[in-house]
């Protein structure tokens, strides 16, 4: 399996259905939408749909049943991005070679339109074609990883990180919250979509929670030396490294039972966790 052309095969997808969900930018309130696709397109690796789709192959579905899930979940990341970007937050100019949409729109346009994201995400998640169930499960589980118990509680902790209080419990609560929560909900989502069992979907957001943090483990050693909340800064490249190769081993053997339909979602973990950028 090569990851990176599962990528590629998945971002083609979930771009297609970005962009049919995303009001045109031509379509008034003109600025507002445009502002929303700003951020979503071009995307970076679309690893969250890409989790979402081997999750339902993992428990014997089509890739396309997580559609509707793997849009919503980049909708929620761009928003979070969007947000994260603004002066009251990180305060950064530039995502991925471009203005960010507070700098190439307004503050108040770039909040607007973070929200309106967020509330779009779960519409395309209900409105979907499918089991009733499993689509208020996959919402349900999305909401979560959005909220205060999460991502948006993540960042809250991650503004008032303190280098010199802080141990390896805190970080990796942070990383659980702000970065994992919401790839759990990718592949618990997805799973459900696909009709995963109760103890297949238990395998798969224990596998979730774990890939989670060590992306970003993985993300600081490749960023090494910017600080702020980060295991590399607190620990050392070394020690860092070595938790997240304990954490991908425990990952893998959260795996094991799902056999040879969980291929795809092993080899995007390994590369997500072994990428050099």
């Amino acid at each position: 399996m090569d990851p990176r052309g599962y990528l590629v095969d998945g971002a083609a997808l979930v771009d297609a259905g970005l962009d049919a969900a995303l009001p045109a930018a031509s379509a008034p309130p003109e600025r507002l939408h445009a502002a929303m696709r700003h951020q979503v397109f071009p995307g970076g690796k679309r690893l969250r749909p890409g989790l979402a789709f081997a999750a339902a192959e993992a428990v014997g579905a089509a890739p396309e049943e997580a559609l509707p899930l793997a849009v919503a979940v980049e909708l929620v990341h761009t928003w979070s991005l969007v947000h994260d970007d603004l002066p009251c937050m990180d305060d950064d100019d530039e995502r991925r070679g471009r203005p960010t949409v507070h700098v190439a729109f307004d503050e108040a346009t770039a909040v607007l339109a973070g929200d309106a994201l967020l509330a779009l995400a779960f519409e395309v998640v209900l409105a979907s074609e499918g089991n009733l169930a499993r689509r208020v499960a996959a919402a349900r589980e999305l909401a979560h990883a959005a909220g205060a118990g999460a991502l948006v509680g993540g960042q809250v902790s991650d503004l008032a990180f303190d280098p010199e209080r802080a141990d390896v419990a805190l970080v990796e609560s942070i990383h659980a919250r702000k970065t994992a929560a919401l790839i759990v909900a990718a592949i618990v989502g997805g799973a459900t979509l696909g009709g995963a069992t109760d103890q297949q979907t238990e395998r798969l957001r224990a596998f979730g929670g774990r890939i989670g943090v060590a992306f970003q483990i993985a993300d600081d050693l490749i960023d090494a030396g910017e600080g702020g909340c980060s295991l590399v800064t607190l620990v050392g490249e070394d020690a860092a490294r070595a938790r997240g190769e304990e954490l991908l081993e425990q990952a893998l053997a959260d795996l094991a039972p799902l056999g040879s339909p969980a291929d795809a979602l092993r080899g995007l973990g390994l590369f997500a966790l072994r990428r050099k950028e």
